[in-house]
C-alpha cells in the first residue's frame, strides 16, 4: 500500500510538474491570436531573418510616441516598400504593446474626419530613427472606401472641369517641349508628342465640363503624361524652359490686350447697331401708317399740347420700343394719367413708325404728340453752331477715321450718335415749347417707377436745371469731362465741382429765357470748334452751360449705371423713381445685363401683334 502511494506520488510529479512549468510562462505572454477576427487569415510566423517591417510607421496625430501602433478593427497598415531587417538580439528593440486605454485613444484619434500622418523612417546603426518625409492623408472608414466607378471627395475631379484643366496644362507643357532645341534633336519624341497633342485636342473638342469628355479621356491623359515624362528626361537645360515660358507669358499678355481692345470695339458696334427685331418693327409700323387715311393719322387730345397747367415731358428718340417703355411706365405710375402730356421728337425716318405705334397702342388717357426734327425750320447751321460743326469736313473725318483725322484711342467719343442733331435738342427746349413754363426731360433708356408729379412743385430756387448729382469722392467731377489744361476752362470752372446726370431733369423754361441759357450754350460751342475744351458729347456742354444754374435733386429720383455697372444694388434700383440704363448695355440688346432687364421688360407687352410678328421676345 505504501509502495503504491509512493508510485502515484512520483507519477504525479513527473507528469504534472512539466505541465505547470510549461503553462505558467504562457499566462504572462500576450496572446498573438487575441485580436484575430473570424475570417481573418492566421499569420504565418517566419524566421527572424525573413521578417520584414514596413518603412512607413502609421500613428495617430495626437500620439506622443511614434512607436505606438494603431490597432483598430480591420485596420491593417500595408507598406508598399519593405526592407529586410537584420536579426536583432533580445532586448535591442522595445516591445510595442498597447494598453486598453491607449487603444481607445488611438481609435478616437483615427475616426472619421481624423488625420493620419505617415512618416517614412529608417533605423540608423545606433538605433536612432530619422524621419525622411511626412504627408497628411485623410482617413476613410470601411464603409467609405472607393467603389468602382465612383469618385471620392479627395479625388482630383472635385471640380466640374478638373480633368479639362489637366489636359490644358499638358498642352502647355507639350508646346514648351516642342519649341526646345533639345527636343527637336529627337525626331521620334517630337513625332510622338505631336500625335499626343492631336489626341488631346480631339478629346477636349468643345467640352467645358468633365462629364462631356469621351470615355477614353483618362487613357489619353495618362498617355500624354507618359510622353511628357520622356520629354522631361530629354530636357536638361532649365534656363531654356524658363525663357520659353516667359515668351508664352508675354505673348498671352499681348493677346489679352488685343482681345480687350477688340472687345471694346465690338461692344461699341453692338450697342449702336439696330437689332433685327426693332428694324422689322419700324418697317411694319411705317407700312401700316401710310395705309391709313389722313384723318386716321391724327393722335387724340391735341388741345392739351400747350396747356401749361398739365405735366409735360420732353422725349427725343428714334427708338420706338424704348420710347414706348418710357411712356408706359410713366403712365402706369401716374395718379392722374389724363394730366400727363408726352412730347416726342424723332427723325424723318422713324416719324411714321413712332406715330403708328401710339395710334395702335394709346397710353390710356395720357396725351402723346409726335414731331420730326425737320419741322423745326428755325434750327439750321446759321443759328446753331453745333449744326455748323457737325456738317464740317473735319468733324466727319474725325468720326470715320479718314486720312485727315487725328487718331483718338477713346472709342466712346467717336460714337456716331453725336453727329445727330437729335442729341442736341435738349439745349433748345424754350424754342421747341414756347408756351410751356416747366418741362421734365427724359432719355429713352429710362424706366419710371414712381409718380413724377411732385417734380413740378419742387422749388428750384432760381436755378434752371434740376438734376441728381453723380459725383463720388474722386469721380464724376468736372475734371473728368473738361480739359483744365486749357486756360479758358481753368479760369472759369472748378475741377472738383460735382457733376450731374442727364436722363431725368426738371427745366424751368421761364428762368431759361431770363438767363439766356441758349446763348451761353452757343458761346461755348463756338469756343470749342476745335474740340480742345472738351470732347464731343452733350454732358460736358451741359456742365458748362448750366454751371451754377443746377439745383441738386434727392438721389432716389434718379439711379444710374444699369447699362454698364453690375454693382448697382437691387434695393437702390427698387427704391428709385427713375432708373437709367446709361451705357452700352441697353436692355433691348442681347448684350444687356440680365439682372436688370426685368425692370425694363415689365413694361413691354410681348403679346402685342407687332412684337410677335417681328419675333421680339423677352
Amino acid at each position: 500500500m505504501v509502495v503504491r502511494k509512493l508510485v502515484l506520488f512520483l507519477l504525479s510529479i513527473t507528469v504534472l510538474l512539466p505541465i505547470v512549468l510549461y503553462t505558467d510562462p504562457l499566462a504572462t505572454q500576450p496572446s498573438s491570436f487575441a485580436d484575430i477576427h473570424l475570417g481573418d487569415e492566421i499569420p504565418i510566423v517566419k524566421s527572424a531573418d525573413a521578417v520584414r517591417e514596413p518603412t512607413g510607421i502609421v500613428y495617430p496625430e495626437n500620439s506622443s510616441n511614434p512607436d505606438q501602433i494603431s490597432d483598430h478593427d480591420g485596420g491593417r497598415a500595408v507598406a508598399s516598400n519593405t526592407t529586410t531587417l537584420p536579426s536583432c538580439k533580445s532586448g535591442d528593440r522595445k516591445s510595442r504593446v498597447l494598453s486598453q486605454e491607449d487603444k481607445k485613444k488611438t481609435r478616437s484619434g483615427t475616426g472619421d474626419g481624423g488625420v493620419i500622418r505617415q512618416a517614412s523612417s529608417r533605423e540608423t546603426s545606433e538605433g536612432a530613427t530619422a524621419v525622411e518625409s511626412e504627408t497628411v492623408l485623410p482617413t476613410q472608414s470601411r464603409n467609405q472606401q472607393k467603389q468602382p466607378g465612383k469618385r471620392s471627395k479627395g479625388d482630383s475631379g472635385s471640380t466640374p472641369d478638373a480633368k479639362i484643366q489637366q489636359f490644358r496644362d499638358q498642352l502647355m507643357k507639350a508646346k514648351v517641349y516642342l519649341g526646345l532645341s533639345s527636343s527637336k534633336s529627337n525626331p521620334e519624341f517630337i513625332r510622338e508628342l505631336k500625335e499626343r497633342v492631336k489626341d488631346v485636342e480631339r478629346t477636349l473638342a468643345y467640352a467645358t465640363e468633365d462629364t462631356e469628355l469621351p470615355f477614353n479621356a483618362r487613357e489619353k491623359l495618362e498617355a500624354m503624361e507618359q510622353t511628357l515624362a520622356k520629354g522631361k528626361q530629354i530636357q536638361q537645360d532649365c534656363c531654356a524652359v524658363v525663357k520659353k515660358l516667359r515668351g508664352f507669358y508675354l505673348s498671352a499678355e499681348e493677346q489679352a490686350r488685343v482681345h480687350k481692345k477688340r472687345e471694346l470695339f465690338l461692344t461699341q458696334v453692338a450697342a449702336k447697331t439696330l437689332p433685327r427685331g426693332l428694324h422689322c418693327l419700324s418697317l411694319r409700323l411705317t407700312a401700316d401708317y401710310h395705309s391709313l387715311d389722313s384723318s386716321q393719322q391724327q393722335l387724340p387730345n391735341r388741345d392739351n399740347l400747350e396747356n401749361p397747367r398739365l405735366y409735360h415731358y420732353a422725349l427725343f428718340s428714334d427708338n420706338v420700343l424704348a420710347t414706348a417703355v418710357v411712356v408706359n411706365s410713366t403712365v402706369f405710375h401716374a395718379k392722374d394719367p389724363e394730366r400727363h402730356v408726352f412730347h416726342i421728337v424723332t427723325d424723318r425716318l422713324n416719324y411714321a413708325a413712332m406715330k403708328m405705334w401710339f395710334l395702335a397702342n394709346p397710353p390710356g388717357r395720357a396725351t402723346v404728340q409726335v414731331q420730326k426734327v425737320e419741322e423745326f425750320t428755325w434750327l439750321n447751321s446759321s443759328y446753331s453752331p453745333v449744326l455748323k460743326q457737325l456738317a464740317s469736313r473735319s468733324m466727319r473725318d474725325y468720326y470715320f477715321r479718314s486720312q485727315h483725322a487725328k487718331s483718338d484711342e477713346n472709342l466712346k467719343y467717336r460714337n456716331p450718335k453725336y453727329l445727330s442733331i437729335m442729341n442736341h435738342l435738349r439745349f433748345y427746349l424754350p424754342e421747341i415749347f414756347p408756351k410751356l413754363s416747366k418741362v421734365v426731360f427724359l432719355d429713352d433708356d429710362v424706366v419710371v417707377q414712381r409718380d413724377l408729379t411732385p417734380l413740378w412743385v419742387i422749388d428750384l430756387e432760381g436755378k434752371v436745371n434740376g438734376a441728381v448729382e453723380t459725383c463720388g469722392e474722386s469721380f464724376h467731377r468736372f475734371d473728368r469731362y473738361l480739359n483744365f489744361s486749357n486756360p479758358l476752362i481753368a479760369e472759369n470752372f472748378d475741377p472738383n465741382a460735382c457733376g450731374w446726370a442727364y436722363g431725368m431733369n426738371v427745366f424751368d423754361l421761364e428762368e431759361w429765357k431770363k438767363q439766356n441759357i441758349t446763348d451761353v450754350y452757343h458761346h461755348w460751342q463756338n469756343l470749342n470748334h476745335d474740340r480742345l475744351l472738351w470732347k464731343l458729347g452733350t454732358l460736358p456742354a451741359g456742365l458748362i452751360t448750366f454751371w451754377n444754374r443746377t439745383y441738386p435733386l434727392e438721389r432716389s429720383w434718379h439711379v444710374l449705371g444699369l447699362g454698364y455697372s453690375p454693382k448697382v444694388e437691387h434695393k437702390d434700383v427698387e427704391a428709385a423713381a427713375v432708373i437709367h440704363y446709361n451705357g452700352n448695355l441697353k436692355p433691348w440688346l442681347e448684350i444687356g445685363m440680365t439682372k436688370y432687364r426685368n425692370f425694363w421688360s415689365n413694361y413691354v407687352d410681348y403679346n402685342q401683334a407687332y412684337l410677335r410678328d417681328c419675333n421680339i421676345n423677352p
